[in-house]
Order: C-alpha cells, then sequence, then structure tokens
C-alpha cells in the first residue's frame, strides 16, 4: 500500500509543477498588463508597485519577486514588443537565405519592425513622465541586445566571403548596428516623415552598398538568369 501511495504522489508531482508553471506564466502577464493599463491611464507616477498589484489581483511582493522593480516591468514591455515570436521568425528566415544579399536585405524589414513596435511604446513612456535617466538605460540595454543579436548576422557575410574589401567582422557589424538604429530611424521617418516602408527599402540597398563586396545585385542576377 505505502508502495502505491509513494507511486501516486510521484506521478503528481509533474503535473503540479506544470500547474504551478502556467500559474507563475499567468502571474507574469496579468502584472505586464496591468503596467501597460496604469501607464496610459495614470502616468508613470501613478504605477506604483502597488498599484500594479492591485490592479492585477497579486500581492506586491509577487510583483518584487518577479521583476524586481518597475524598470524591470518596463524592460518585459519592450522585449514583448519587439523581440517576440515574429522577430524570431523574420531572423530565422533571413540567416537560412541562400544568398547573402538577400539575407542581408531581409533586415532591413526586421529594423523596421523594431522601431516601428518600440516607437509606440517609447512614446508612451516619455508622455508618461519617465525620468530621462530610467529611460535612458532601458534605451542602452535595448541598443546592446540589439547589436549582439546581429553578430549571427555579421558571421555569415563573412563565412560567405561578401563582406567588402578591407571591412572586417567587427567595423562591419558597427556599421550594420548604425544603420538599423533607432536614430537614423527617428530622423526619416519621425522628423522627415518617411513611411516606414521607404525607410525600409532605402534601409535594404544602404545595407548592401555599405556592407557587402561590389556584385550584380539579387535583380540583375535573376534578369541574367532569365536571358535579359
Amino acid at each position: 500500500m505505502l508502495h502505491f501511495l509513494r507511486l501516486a504522489i510521484t506521478k503528481k508531482r509533474p503535473y503540479q509543477s506544470l500547474v504551478r508553471q502556467r500559474q507563475a506564466g499567468d502571474t507574469r502577464l496579468r502584472i505586464v498588463e496591468a503596467t501597460r493599463q496604469l501607464l496610459q491611464s495614470e502616468g508613470y507616477a501613478g504605477m506604483t508597485i502597488d498599484a500594479i498589484a492591485r490592479r492585477a489581483e497579486v500581492s506586491a511582493q509577487s510583483v518584487y519577486a518577479i521583476f524586481k522593480s518597475k524598470t524591470g516591468i518596463l524592460t518585459e514591455i519592450l522585449d514583448q514588443s519587439t523581440f517576440g515570436d515574429d522577430y524570431e521568425e523574420a531572423v530565422r528566415k533571413a540567416l537560412s537565405a541562400g544568398d547573402p544579399e538577400s539575407r542581408l536585405r531581409l533586415a532591413a524589414p526586421i529594423a523596421r519592425h523594431i522601431h516601428d513596435a518600440q516607437s509606440v511604446t517609447f512614446d508612451l513612456l516619455r508622455g508618461a513622465g519617465v525620468v530621462a535617466p530610467e529611460l535612458a538605460k532601458l534605451e542602452q540595454q535595448r541598443e546592446r541586445l540589439r547589436y549582439e543579436r546581429q553578430q549571427r548576422m555579421i558571421i555569415s557575410l563573412r563565412d560567405a566571403g561578401r563582406l567588402r574589401p578591407g571591412l572586417d567582422s567587427t567595423t562591419a557589424r558597427d556599421i550594420f548596428w548604425m544603420l538599423t538604429g533607432r536614430d537614423v530611424y527617428r530622423m526619416l521617418v519621425r522628423e522627415r516623415g518617411w513611411s516606414s516602408q521607404k525607410y525600409q527599402n532605402w534601409l535594404a540597398d544602404a545595407l548592401v552598398q555599405s556592407l557587402l563586396t561590389a556584385g550584380r545585385t539579387t535583380a540583375a542576377r535573376k534578369r541574367a538568369s532569365k536571358g535579359d
């Protein structure tokens, strides 16, 4: 009897663990959504940990345990808006493209996705009165993450032997990071009124011209293959 009781308890543990994981995930989502709502309705000043906990229907201790601070929750909001499943799928598609030029051009819609999504969130934060140092810290964190994730693209171009002559991997990565950066997007789209699509088209050409060896473009090669 004792043996069967122990066996039953052992079988229940994986199920209980799964239930706890789901509950923790639900709690995390409720906290993030409560923060987003408070940021829109009450501003940053009204987005206190206690207010977040009340709206999310959890304890303040739970909020601290999961996110440590308000900055931790804001970071989660930014991550959800930029580096989600759509972003990962776009990166996989870009890196799996067989042609280095096509691979690089596919980085343009990824940059557009990031900046379109982040602009809404950062505008909300600025409008909510987030103090400049805190917002600057969040932006710096996002830029470091973006720079780190771009290494895969540069390595793929280097290994394909397609980087421009005299361009080392670090310099190429710096140029790639700069061209796909938020400041360029802001100047062209927000300041000069470019559409996101126009920005994307320009960026694709700029990346190819700045980073790849000279040669026929993908479009030219397609025409040649058809005998045009």
